[in-house]
């Protein structure tokens, strides 16, 4: 295999935008990767697109990735689509790798992209329960529905008022929240996690986004606003909960010697891109997470104590406290402590998220793991202007993608090391 460079990455920044469409969004995202890098369309020799919902929202199937670059003058090569739940494009990353590592191609492109935002609620809701077995999640949601009628009567009869952690306080929830919060449950119950450790977390998050202007929302919460926020499914409040939205990331990649014979300056060096799958598993086995992470460090030679900076997934600020403890950051069970002790902010032991992560960055499916991954590039290039991680040298990507069992359905981690 050869040596494989990040030259460009660009992307749109994320929100709600009912009055544009897929087409638009992807061309600014390409655009940006295209002039970051110095690299023009006539370069590419093939391209791989992620985009997880496109089918449901607009019916559009089958050549998503055609479909968006033919305007922009881009055709005549191959385009691979990519359906990968939350890390379609971090999947198309490792695809678009692959082709440039083996020789087949020397310039390659990558796209996320994906529009989910529309009026219609409830529509909008089913987009994330098509990231899970959805006969199990119906399933879940009537056993959910049961409990809390059954709870309600069982108050009722004994004349007391309703749990407070279980009142309807709920805004923009859905299936796939209700899950996540029943895993936190658990965790906060094994491991002693509290909500406020779960805010620590959101508060860091949403303190760097500020710096960000690709980030969908960028106002700073305290822990108690956060904590004093409407609940969308017990322990998650509204800002630990990522925001539905609409975006596009792209990135360029290429062989060593392209880099070599453009003098291309600051490239990226992609150290090592994995992808792994979820299983059937007993609570307190290995999670995918571990199990993937320990494959990366085994690609890319290193440990996780030599990460400078990482991107992780986190859906909810749950999901960032296990991730951390995943990836080997700190020990199982202490998350919630690293986060609460400043480990993880800016200017502490090992920053996480400084994009602002899904939580106030977005978390437009499609375009989520491509995003990550432009980040960690302008990181490393000393390019992330008011968020920048000092001397930062290698950065790692975690990307999570549906869910499956008790463990995401897809994964994919990508550990970059600055090459210059």
């Amino acid at each position: 295999m050869r040596d494989v460079y990040v030259v460009g990455a660009g992307m749109t920044k994320f929100g709600k935008y009912l009055d544009r469409n897929m087409k638009s969004i992807a061309h600014e995202a390409v655009e940006a990767a295209f002039a970051h890098a110095g690299i023009g369309r006539e370069d590419i020799q093939m391209a791989a697109v992620g985009n997880a919902y496109q089918g449901l929202v607009t019916g559009q199937e089958s050549i998503r990735g055609q479909v968006v670059l033919r305007p922009m003058r881009i055709g005549d090569i191959p385009v691979i689509n990519v359906e990968n739940a939350c890390c379609s494009s971090s999947t198309a990353f490792q695809t678009a790798w692959l082709h440039v590592a083996s020789g087949l191609h020397d310039v390659a492109l990558v796209l996320g992209m994906e529009k989910m935002y529309m009026e219609d609620r409830e529509k909008r809701l089913k987009l994330f329960s098509s990231s899970a077995d959805v006969e199990v999640i119906e399933m879940f949601v009537q056993a959910m529905k049961a409990d809390a009628e059954r709870k309600r009567k069982e108050a009722e009869a004994r004349g007391e008022a309703p749990d407070p952690k279980e009142k309807k306080e709920k805004k923009g929830g859905s299936a796939f929240m209700d899950i996540y919060a029943t895993a936190t449950r658990m965790y906060m119950q094994k491991y002693g996690l509290t909500q406020r450790q779960l805010a620590v977390v959101s508060a860091k998050n949403h303190t760097n986004s500020q710096h960000n202007p690709y980030a969908q929302y960028r106002t700073p919460y305290t822990v108690e606003e956060i904590l004093a926020a409407p609940l969308v499914a017990y322990p998650l409040t509204q800002p630990m909960c990522s925001p539905v939205g609409d975006g596009a990331a792209a990135l360029v990649l290429c062989s060593g010697d392209v880099v070599k014979k453009r003098g291309i300056a600051k490239p990226v060096k992609v150290l090592a891109t994995v992808l792994g799958g979820g299983k059937d598993r007993a609570f307190n086995d290995p999670d995918i997470t571990e199990r993937l992470a320990h494959k990366a460090y085994e690609t890319a030679g290193i440990g996780p104590e030599e990460i400078d900076v990482a991107e992780v997934h986190d859906a909810s600020a749950f999901g960032e406290v296990v991730q951390s403890e995943g990836l080997g950051f700190c020990p199982k069970g202490e998350g919630g402590i690293f986060a609460e002790q400043g480990h993880s902010a800016l200017g502490g032991k090992l920053p996480i998220n400084p994009s602002g992560g899904l939580e106030s960055k977005g978390h437009p499916v499609g375009a989520t793991g491509a995003a990550q991954i432009v980040e960690l590039v302008w990181q490393l290039r000393g390019e992330a202007h008011g968020r920048q991680v000092e001397n930062a040298r290698i950065a790692l990507a975690e990307n999570g993608g549906g869910n499956i069992g008790i463990e995401e359905a897809a994964m994919v981690i990508t550990i970059l090391q600055k090459d210059f």
